[in-house]
């Protein structure tokens, strides 16, 4: 399941070694920060109706090309990073983490999902990323946009040996329809929702606006060997 090692895959990661680089700092220095106490546990939440009915050929960390094409999807290119952690603040390694969303279209890589005819068919609209020894992971994808009912999310899936696959959402920092999104409302601890809101900040120096955005996920349980 490690995607990014496939040929395109790992040209794709190797062509943001130095972004990475930056990304593992800054995490690094957070959660040395936050050792002090327990860091704040990532809410589950539902896998929601949308997880792809049949995946996608490629399902690697690049969600804006599909296999060999030429032509990229549409949308805010987002360098979305961050953390696989244990509440102490320990990295869990080996685990795979999957994420699924809507395209720039508003459309779901599902059947079920409205709109299919108009849905960017250069979108690969799901990825995998297998953690390593730091429990960090990386996905180059679109900014999420909203559709009828929800604010803009990205889901995540988390698979480990030996654990059934837990499930969340992350959610835009400063948009307006959080306040009545249903799956953040939902999040009773005013804590524990904030940990599932992001920053997607403008990349320095990019030409084409790309965003970056880092989402630390803190599970209350560790993985079994």
């Amino acid at each position: 399941m490690n995607q990014q090692l496939q040929p395109r895959g790992r040209r794709v990661f190797l062509r943001q070694a130095s972004f990475m680089a930056g990304a593992v700092a800054a995490g690094l220095f957070d959660v040395r920060g936050l050792l002090a106490e327990e860091l704040t546990l990532t809410p589950w939440q539902t896998e929601g109706p949308f997880y792809p009915d049949r995946l996608p050929l490629d399902t690697d960390n690049d969600l804006l090309i599909v296999n060999d094409a030429i032509t990229p999807a549409t949308g805010q290119i987002t360098h979305l990073t961050g953390r696989l952690l244990t509440a102490s603040g320990s990295p869990i390694r080996n685990a795979v983490l999957e994420i699924w969303q809507v395209d720039a279209t508003g459309v779901y890589l599902h059947s079920s999902s409205d709109g299919r005819a108009k849905r960017d068919a250069n979108f690969q609209g799901f990825g995998r990323f297998l953690t390593d020894s730091t429990g960090e992971y990386y996905f180059r994808t679109v900014k999420p946009v909203p559709y009828p009912g929800r604010a803009p999310h990205i889901h995540f899936a988390i698979r480990m040996k030996g654990r059934e696959k837990w499930t969340t959402q992350c959610y835009v920092r400063g948009e307006p329809r959080n306040a009545i999104d249903p799956g953040l409302g939902g999040i009773r601890d005013p804590k524990a929702r904030r940990s599932v809101i992001v920053d997607f900040v403008p990349v320095k120096e990019s030409r084409i606006g790309e965003l970056s955005a880092r989402f630390d996920i803190v599970l209350g349980f560790t993985p079994r060997e």
